[in-house]
């Protein structure tokens, strides 16, 4: 059976890929599954795109493998596009998720409703572990943030304070599925899934 490495060590990440991929005769392996999840990738290029393409070249490289990575970021249009490509990193290199979050609602504060529009961006990458090829796509999905964090559900790093349009309730309180279907890492996972279709037709 075809196998394909999904590069993150983030479980929830994981479980969305795997949720997303299910309809695909293949073995998703994780960074953990090949013995690399402690290879430090470094994610400090200018684009979303490059730190897609660099994560998924390194482990594609590392575990001969075709490889999946992505790289994600909140856009909020009242800070001038922060924390955007530095999102994972903007409360500091150790911080956690709530950590994060808060930094936002409190730079936040005061922010009229209608001024506190935001999206998140997902590049995926695919890499070829023989020619280090590559092929990306995007997605996105367009909301707000919300005053104070739903703490309701699941979900990982922003979700929590990030009201999709339409949606009265955050991100993180939605179920898995109903999350897939409208979330920007599933939009961009979507478009791959021709890709990887042909892909492993030609296996």
């Amino acid at each position: 059976m075809f196998e394909l490495l999904i590069g993150t060590t983030n479980r929830g990440k994981l479980a969305e890929y795997e949720a997303l991929l299910k309809s695909l005769p293949v073995r998703l392996r994780s960074v953990r599954d090949v013995g690399l999840d402690t290879l430090d990738v470094e994610e400090n290029a200018d684009t979303y795109e490059e730190n897609a393409v660099h994560k998924a070249r390194v482990y594609a490289q590392a575990s001969g493998l075709y490889a999946l990575a992505d790289d994600t970021g909140l856009i909020i249009d009242a800070l001038d596009g922060r924390p955007g490509i530095y999102s994972h990193r903007y409360a500091g290199p150790d911080a956690d998720d709530r950590a994060r979050y808060e930094k936002v609602l409190a730079e936040m504060d005061g922010v009229p409703d209608a001024q506190r529009t935001a999206r998140f961006v997902c590049v995926v990458a695919l890499v070829n572990p023989q020619t280090l090829e590559s092929v990306t796509t995007t997605g996105t999905v367009e909301g707000r943030i919300a005053r104070t964090p739903d703490l309701s559900g699941g979900g990982f790093g922003y979700d929590a304070v990030f009201l999709p349009n339409g949606y009265s309730t955050a991100l993180s309180a939605l179920s898995m599925d109903e999350k897939n279907q409208i979330s920007h890492r599933g939009n961009a996972l979507r478009q791959m899934l021709p890709i990887l279709e042909r892909l492993i037709e030609e296996q």
